[in-house]
């Protein structure tokens, strides 16, 4: 079904841009967004998780985006096995696209279940820089509301406690985290940035604290 809406010339190009050594088909991601909604509608959440699963194996990098599409849902119940199938891949992230997709997949599922966040403070010790930076783009709906909760405003500091304790990582795509969810939770919560780019800001790159400041006064 996938090989079935490849683009001609198109693969070439995309694992240029994506950097990718694993096969690229040359499937554009509205098509992958068409293919996730249908099998969304017709497939039991167990039937979902196991047809994900087979894409994510495949290492195929089309087929991996389109396996964190099919999860990406706010409403699944029963959902354990689906945080669980997205936990599992963190480990194996080694691209930005990829991950970002698997993240927005888990982001709904950590959103159903806070307490989640307890598991995803592990990633932030983690050995590897993608599954670190995975804390910080799977807690990104933190730094969206509007009228937080107790709770939430809980998260949003234990996460910036994350973020401060990144900033001595000169790693790129860490740095550019940190500036994401600094620069989002700024358009909600810009005492909250000012205070940490007082405390923290001197250490970050240069880039990263442009892009965090980017929507203060």
């Amino acid at each position: 079904m996938l090989r079935a809406r490849v683009e001609p010339g198109r693969a070439t190009q995309m694992a240029a841009y994506h950097k990718q050594a694993r096969e690229v088909m040359g499937i554009p991601v509205p098509a992958l967004n068409e293919l996730a909604q249908g099998w969304r509608r017709q497939l039991s959440v167990e039937e979902r998780v196991a047809l994900a699963r087979a894409l994510w194996e495949s290492n195929i990098f089309e087929a991996r985006i389109a396996a964190a599409k099919l999860l990406t849902q706010a409403r699944i119940r029963p959902d354990e096995a689906v945080w669980e199938l997205i936990a599992s891949w963190v480990p194996e992230f080694d691209s930005w696209a990829i991950a970002d997709h698997a993240c927005q997949a888990g982001q709904r599922r950590l959103l159903a279940a806070p307490a989640r966040i307890d598991e995803v403070e592990h990633w932030t010790r983690s050995d590897h820089m993608w599954t670190r930076r995975a804390a910080l783009v799977i807690t990104l709906p933190w730094t969206k509301q509007n009228h937080p909760t107790a709770g939430d405003l809980e998260i949003r500091d234990r996460v910036l406690d994350w973020a401060a304790g990144y900033v001595p990582d000169r790693d790129w795509f860490i740095q550019k985290a940190i500036a994401w969810w600094l620069r989002d939770l700024s358009k909600h919560d810009p005492d909250r940035v000012r205070r940490f780019l007082d405390r923290h800001g001197a250490g970050m790159k240069p880039f990263a604290r442009r892009e965090a400041g980017k929507y203060l006064d």
